[in-house]
């Protein structure tokens, strides 16, 4: 069985950085990619920024030039450090990987709340 354990979430003030940190464990062999997602209440989810195996990344508009997201191939960990928060980056943030030769993601966390707030 799979898991990802996120950590790294919390309240921040607007302007203000966090990092969030997700560990891949249990039966899998390979990765294609790892990416974060976040769903604030009343919205659809939306792909934040993502990362393949090769380094390749992939960031929303809404989040290029204040978030990065990185990763540790040999650890299957990715991060996503966030910089100029902002109260619309308000929402619970997951976790996924997508598996070689995949076209979805195949794998979730359970997510972490980030809330940005004065």
């Amino acid at each position: 069985q799979v898991q990802l354990v996120e950590s790294g979430g919390g309240l921040v003030q607007p302007g203000g950085s966090l990092r969030l940190s997700c560990a891949a464990s249990g039966s899998i062999f390979s990765i294609s990619a790892m990416g974060w997602h976040r769903q604030a209440p009343g919205k659809q989810r939306e792909l934040v920024a993502a990362i393949t195996s090769g380094g390749i990344t992939n960031y929303a508009d809404s989040v290029k030039g204040r978030f990065t997201i990185s990763r540790d191939n040999a650890k299957n960990t990715v991060f996503l450090q966030m910089n100029s928060l902002k109260p619309e980056d308000t929402a619970l943030y997951y976790c996924a990987v997508m598996k070689p030769r995949g076209v979805v993601w195949d794998y979730w966390g359970q997510g972490t709340q980030v809330t940005v707030s004065s």
